[in-house]
């Protein structure tokens, strides 16, 4: 061990003191600076017309996620302005300056390949969704819940229509939540890509439900079930997404599950009739004689009506990886022998 106690450490010289800083030189020039503001109209702009000039023509046969994605196709891109032409035609929104007290809303698009049965692409859907997960119960929405039809009763209908030989039309309601009258003050950003380049500041005044508000079904719910009320039909007390409508002799049946709609009854020219109003108030496509509803195929036999989920199982087996695995005709063992036991219940409840 080294003995370090002798070790004389070196004096180190004091330093004199400092002299206080003076303070820094104080301009007078008479310029003063102002926060910078986003570009955000030139930036939407340019981003347009880039990607209009790059824009590929073919159509994909994916669904994009993001904008940046979707936007470098053409059917995407017609899509996205299909879709706000008809909000604007609803007016589902009016711009007003933002205002730090507000509770803004965001927004994404969602994007839809629409298919027929034999998955040939029927069309192109781009849909804007407001961000719900920032809102803020009693100050933009109260009350959610809206009720849908029930399989049981469409099981019963359907069954009625077999033995009464009626036809059953389906109605598909076009932007469905878009006909909601909203009864709270929501606002909500600017749709991506489509920033008003004369007001990019100011935010969206919702006066319509949209996709992916808390309370949209229950808004467009309320505006169907008014409508009807106002027709002489009403709610089934049993399933009160079936509404009924009686004038003595006839009797027609409508069932509701969001933009679905099925419509039967007795009288033919009554039925079309009804159709005829129902496209007064809400824009619609009559999509004739039901083929698909609520993931059931139904095809008219002389029998009756046929129904299978053939689309809807295979869209299971896709979505768990299952498509090329090997069918089996029953899905137990064959020789496995179940027996009964030969005892009885002490307690038969």
């Amino acid at each position: 061990m080294v003995d370090l106690s002798s070790y004389q450490l070196p004096q180190v010289s004091s330093l004199p003191p400092s002299s206080p800083a003076s303070p820094p030189p104080c301009s007078s020039h008479p310029m003063t600076l102002r926060p910078r503001q986003p570009k955000t109209a030139n930036l939407a702009a340019s981003a347009a017309a880039t990607s209009a000039s790059t824009r590929v023509l073919h159509s994909p046969s994916f669904e994009p996620f993001a904008f940046s994605d979707a936007d470098r196709y053409a059917v995407w891109h017609n899509a996205m302005c299909d879709e706000i032409a008809i909000l604007r035609s609803n007016r589902t929104w009016s711009f007003v300056p933002f205002h730090s007290s507000m509770n803004v809303v965001g927004s994404r698009w969602v994007y839809r390949i629409k298919r027929r049965v034999d998955e040939s692409i029927e069309r192109y859907k781009a849909r804007l969704v407001a961000r719900d997960f920032t809102q803020q119960e009693g100050i933009d929405y109260s009350e959610t819940f809206s009720p849908v039809i029930k399989q049981a009763t469409v099981r019963l209908v359907f069954s009625i229509v077999v033995s009464r030989n009626w036809k059953i039309h389906q109605l598909d309601i076009h932007n469905t939540f878009l006909n909601g009258v909203l009864t709270k003050e929501v606002y909500m950003k600017q749709p991506p890509g489509f920033v008003d380049s004369s007001l990019p500041s100011h935010v969206c005044r919702l006066h319509k439900s949209l996709y992916g508000l808390k309370q949209a079904p229950r808004a467009w719910y309320t505006r169907l079930s008014d409508f009807l009320f106002s027709i002489s039909f009403r709610a089934s007390k049993v399933d009160t997404s079936l509404f009924i409508l009686s004038d003595g002799t006839n009797i027609f049946y409508l069932l509701v599950y969001v933009d679905d709609i099925l419509l039967t009854g007795s009288n033919s020219a009554m039925l079309h009739h009804l159709i005829q109003l129902l496209s007064s108030e809400f824009k619609l496509r009559d999509l004739g004689v039901v083929h698909y509803f609520l993931g059931i195929e139904v095809q008219s036999t002389g029998m009756g009506l046929m129904l299978r989920q053939h689309k809807y199982i295979l869209d299971i087996l896709t979505r768990a990886g299952m498509t090329s695995c090997k069918p089996v005709d029953t899905p137990v063992s064959p020789s496995k022998v179940i027996l009964l036991p030969d005892h009885s219940f002490s307690d038969p409840t």
